[in-house]
């Protein structure tokens, strides 16, 4: 069967959509994201002609399943010109670091912004140009950041054709090096607007002016967060690239610790344990912002407000409404659409859904393999603290909740694996409190905070974006 996309929220009669249509669309008209109609699951031969595949070929085995549309050769270039040494600082992309036996980081954090970004977003800074110019047309990409998406999307889009980015970003809540370097850009592509709010009221501005299909036909408006499916296939690939470095062969099973904010980093780790991955836990790490945690611990799904949404010291992570959630809810519920759009109109009615009380729904939980906990400011800083002195590893704070969390579900026999986030430089007041001094900053980076920005503050109002959008567009049409 071909692969085609369906909405978790559409309707049977709804025509199934190709990869490349959606990739350029962003949300599904009805609001809903958009998923393949089957994974596709891999025998275990296929599994194991994966194993000792390097990363761009690995990409290409992968990401091919998901994109039949595109021809092998174009796709294959594509992933080549995206996964280089020169912009990874290795050939192995994502290697695995050994702390301890049994305890691995999976470095994602080489690419050119020093986040974990940078791997998917690499692949669609050579997509997005391609499909545009395979169909004669521009597109202006709406985004919103908690601190590192707008950065690694803005430095692989930056100067290519028939694309600009507007990027959303709560003002004053990302760290100073994360702010310096999107706003510091000076591309005309490129256009950061800082909104008085918190990560939440951006992604919420993003999906209004993405909800009004007319505007949205008319400026071409797509989307670069892990909303688009081709964020969520590229990140994939790590998750396999990450259990074949920690294993032997195909019958160990991994644990993966995941820090997790909006839910796309760990739902690829979700797509690759349904493709056959031999997945054993995916740990869901939070911060103060519990949702996820308090989801998968009770059942219950409770997305905060902007008044209840914490500004913490592992910032990428301050978010409350979890897009990527949907997802893996449309899997859990059957597939069943009609169920997704019940539950998510008692969230924008009631607050949210409590599906403990729905026995048939909640006893599947446990064979999709989740766990779940939550690091505070004081875990993040032992935990940086424990690791620099045991193993002379530097990690920043979204790491450090990661591992945190990761030791309560460790078991004999079974490496767990924990995803980094970034680099530590991005986060120094949070690592010299923990090891009282500067983390290194890579060469580029040193000043970065004192070079010239570009931003324009605005209230959280989709009314404004589109006004800017307009203005934009219609400046570079004159």
């Amino acid at each position: 069967m071909t692969m085609q996309y369906i909405s978790t929220r559409g309707n049977a009669n709804d025509a199934p959509r190709a990869f490349c249509d959606i990739v350029l669309e962003g949300l599904a008209p009805d609001g809903g994201l958009y998923v393949p109609q089957a994974v596709p699951v891999l025998t275990e031969a296929e599994l194991e002609a994966l194993r000792p595949l390097h990363y761009p070929d690995l990409a290409f085995a992968i990401i091919s399943r998901f994109a039949p549309d595109i021809a092998a050769e174009d796709l294959k270039g594509l992933i080549d010109r995206a996964y280089t040494a020169e912009a990874f600082g290795t050939a192995d992309i994502t290697p695995l670091v050994p702390l301890e036996p049994g305890l691995s980081i999976l470095k994602l954090s080489n690419g050119p912004t020093l986040a974990f970004k940078d791997i998917a977003m690499r692949f669609l800074g050579e997509l997005f140009p391609y499909l545009l110019e395979r169909a004669d047309t521009e597109m202006n990409i709406l985004g919103a950041t908690s601190g590192d998406t707008g950065s690694s999307a803005e430095y692989a889009l930056r100067g290519k054709p028939r694309v600009r980015v507007f990027m959303l970003s709560p003002l004053g809540k990302m760290s100073p090096f994360q702010a310096a370097q999107m706003y510091g850009l000076q591309e005309a592509n490129i256009v950061n607007l800082a909104v008085r709010g918190v990560f939440d009221d951006c992604q919420d501005v993003v999906k209004a002016v993405a909800s009004d299909l007319e505007f949205k036909r008319e400026y071409r408006i797509g989307a670069v967060n892990s909303i688009n499916w081709a964020r969520i296939v590229a990140q994939v690939v790590y998750y396999f690239k990450g259990y074949f470095a920690a294993t032997r062969d195909n019958g160990e099973k991994v644990s993966f610790a995941v820090p997790s904010g909006n839910f796309g980093n760990v739902l690829a780790g979700h797509i690759a344990r349904m493709m056959g991955l031999p997945i054993r836990k995916l740990v869901v790490a939070t911060n103060e912002n519990d949702v996820l945690d308090e989801f998968f611990r009770t059942g219950k799904y409770r997305p905060r407000g902007s008044a209840e949404t914490h500004q913490t010291s592992s910032p990428s992570m301050d978010i409350s409404k979890a897009s990527n959630f949907e997802r893996f809810l449309f899997d859990l519920v059957w597939r069943d659409p009609a169920m997704v759009r019940e539950l998510m109109r008692k969230v924008g009615e009631e607050g949210g859904f409590d599906l403990s009380t729905c026995a048939d729904v909640w006893s599947r939980m446990p064979a999709f393999g989740f766990a779940s906990g939550r690091s505070t400011h004081a875990d993040r800083v032992a935990t940086i603290r424990e690791t620099e002195e045991r193993h002379g590893v530097e990690i920043d704070p979204h790491t450090a909740d990661g591992l945190k969390v990761a030791a309560a579900f460790r078991e004999p026999g079974v490496p767990m694996v924990c995803l980094e986030t970034a680099l530590p430089a991005k986060f120094e007041a949070t690592m010299v409190e923990a090891l009282g001094r500067k983390p290194l900053r890579p060469r580029g980076c040193e000043n970065i905070e004192s070079l010239p920005q570009r931003v324009i503050e605005i209230d959280a109002d989709p009314a404004t974006v589109q006004q800017v959008i307009r203005e934009t567009v219609g400046r570079a049409q004159a």
